[in-house]
């Protein structure tokens, strides 16, 4: 998919070529976000969970001139009342240095085009309460922050204690 861009800012599918690509693209994500001791991921999990045969997610790359510079990963979810798959966004992100040239929002235009085209019901994302510039960024885009809502999470350890009771 060609952007507005031209042939400067492309978007295309990851593939498995894609991998060390996308390790990194996490890692400077995780940098960012004041993280980067927990990426656990590897090469291996990575080609295993993307493009294996039961891929669990999808990746999109932005590709300036060719060059990696942003990514999205996103992947289904299932709304009950709604009967439909939504489209979750795990993760967004633009290199720094990449930024305030409108990939991000190529990104996500590509995501809902995606959105559409699959015919989920909805897409939804979370977002760092303290990631100002991404907030009024997905403010300025329309969407808004599900406050009826506050997200859970069991880690690896706590999901392994809670399987092991009865």
């Amino acid at each position: 998919m060609t952007s507005d861009f031209g042939r400067a800012f492309q978007i295309r599918f990851a593939t498995l070529n894609d991998v060390p690509v996308i390790l990194q693209l996490i890692h400077d994500l995780a940098e960012y976000e004041r993280a980067p001791d927990e990426v656990i991921a590897t090469p291996q999990l990575l080609r295993e969970n993307l493009f294996g045969a039961r891929f669990a997610a999808e990746v999109l790359l932005g590709e300036e001139q060719g060059e990696p510079v942003c990514f999205a990963l996103f992947f289904h979810n299932f709304s009950t009342w709604m009967g439909r798959r939504g489209l979750y966004l795990e993760d967004l992100f633009v290199r720094p240095e990449k930024r305030g040239k409108g990939y991000g929002r190529a990104l996500l235009v590509r995501l809902a085009q995606i959105a559409r085209e699959r015919e989920c019901g909805r897409m939804e994302w979370a977002v760092l309460d303290w990631n100002e510039p991404a907030i009024k960024f997905y403010r300025k885009l329309g969407a808004r922050p599900n406050e009826d809502w506050t997200i859970f999470r069991l880690t690896r350890d706590g999901i392994a204690r809670l399987a092991k009771e009865e």
